[in-house]
């Protein structure tokens, strides 16, 4: 019996042959940088993907953890693809215990399903997570690439809202790590290993978060700036003071007119800062107040105040900015930079003269409060005849990161480019340190071969 039919039949005994995907056409849907999958398999239970795991382990086959594929296209190329598994099935809330501040929740779920449910929760409830296609995004790829969003400035990342998690590691083994106790801090921190691993070390199957209640009240505070100094000299200010903002984000002319969000007050040469405030009704309304004047002093022009719904879709047009780019643009090339939070202003002004000078249409939005950059490159249907030009502006822009003692990667890009680029851009010394516990946990190397930094 050929080796892919074997495959095949031993997968259908685990999860059951309505759920295995090995049609040719449908396979397609799956690729991952031009390599198609031998199967598709949609296990149910975590001791389902713990025996899919064993079984691959012991044939040496790869696999490839996917949610909705959201996050497919971040990462290196994989050097081999056999298996994909799909999450979507492991969707089950596990405990859910309001009274203590805590969720467990299956992997497989998306971030807004969460959110639906946690709002009806007593006087409602939130996971305080903001990444990009919160809509369709699922926990586990969230939670594998770290992923995050504006509110990261107030409520941090993944790695600070998870308390435990239940992974299925290389060889099948099903390791439990953390737990309900918010204050657990017996053995290693397991959790924040998985965390950001890009799912090299293992699949997250189950995760328990913190909780917080929702907020009274929520605005956001849109103030129009001329100069990129003025605007970044008022974000020196706000943290210095103070006030305590969930989100403070630049935008250049070009994000502003590419987002959908009507801002009428903003044209291209311009820039605009968006601030994000959540929690108490009194508190919003007189930090609204202040920095509305904080800004006028720095030489921002009339503020605008958004609240409600108005409040909701711009965040939401913020946040999922890559998405409605990627509509437009086939061949968008979306790059996140980080850096020393003071160099934010330099940053974005230096990256954005870079562009201009090789003729590049860019749109970049600076987490201000935490020293990160996206910027996105605009290619239009020339592509080919450009790459050369746009791998040099990937690198003058990663060399201007490196020198501000940060770094850049490349989230997503045509094949042509990600083929010519390092997408995790410099390696650092705890490369080392990431390739030890590759071979140790996974020393045939069946998970994402190939897909995290350095080739992992």
């Amino acid at each position: 019996m050929p080796r892919t039919n074997k495959m095949v039949s031993s997968l259908k005994e685990i999860v059951g042959e309505s759920h295995i995907l090995q049609d040719p056409d449908k396979l397609k849907a799956y690729k991952l940088d031009g390599k198609i999958p031998k199967i598709v398999v949609f296990p149910k239970t975590i001791d389902e993907v713990s025996k899919i795991v064993s079984f691959a382990n012991q044939g040496r086959m790869t696999i490839i953890p996917r949610g909705n594929g959201t996050k497919m296209g971040m990462g290196g190329i994989p050097k081999k693809v056999d298996i994909v598994l799909s999450t979507n099935r492991l969707n089950r809330t596990t405990d859910c215990d309001c009274d203590n501040l805590t969720l467990s929740i299956e992997s497989g779920i998306t971030l807004t399903e969460v959110q639906k449910r946690l709002a009806q929760e007593g006087k409602g409830y939130f996971l305080p997570l903001d990444p990009p296609y919160t809509d369709k995004a699922t926990l586990g790829g969230t939670v594998a690439t770290n992923s995050s969003g504006p509110k990261r400035l107030l409520y941090g990342t993944a790695r600070d809202l998870i308390i435990g998690m239940k992974t299925v590691f290389p060889n099948g083994d099903i390791v439990v790590s953390g737990g309900k106790t918010v204050k657990n801090v017996s053995g290693y921190d397991m959790c924040k290993l998985m965390i950001g691993s890009f799912g090299t070390l293992g699949i997250i199957c189950e995760i328990t978060f913190k909780l917080l209640p929702l907020p009274e009240k929520e605005a956001t505070l849109l103030l129009p700036f001329s100069r990129i100094e003025e605007a970044d000299s008022f974000v020196h200010e706000i943290m210095r003071s103070q006030l305590l903002p969930a989100s403070i984000e630049i935008l250049n002319g070009m994000a502003v007119k590419k987002m959908r969000f009507p801002v009428p007050m903003i044209s291209n040469e311009n820039y605009l800062l968006a601030i994000g405030l959540e929690g108490v009704s009194e508190t919003i309304g007189r930090q609204i107040s202040e920095m509305s004047e904080m800004g006028k002093s720095s030489g921002g022009r009339e503020a605008l105040t958004l609240n409600s719904e108005k409040h909701h879709a711009f965040w939401i047009a913020t946040r999922d900015f890559s998405k409605v780019l990627a509509e437009e643009y086939p061949n968008l090339i979306s790059l996140k930079s980080n850096f020393l939070i003071s160099k934010s202003g330099e940053m974005m002004e230096s990256c954005e003269r870079m562009a201009k000078e090789m003729g590049m249409d860019c749109a970049f939005i600076c987490h201000s409060g935490n020293g990160i950059l996206y910027a996105y490159i605009l290619p239009e249907k020339n592509l080919r005849s450009k790459i050369g030009s746009f791998i040099e502006l990937i690198e003058k822009l990663r060399s201007e990161a490196v020198k501000n003692e940060g770094n850049l990667v490349v989230e997503s890009s045509p094949l042509s480019i990600k083929k010519k680029v390092n997408v995790w851009g410099q390696l650092r010394i705890d490369h080392q340190i990431m390739y030890r516990l590759k071979e140790a946990i996974d020393p045939v190397g069946i998970l994402n071969p190939g897909r995290f930094v350095g080739g992992i």
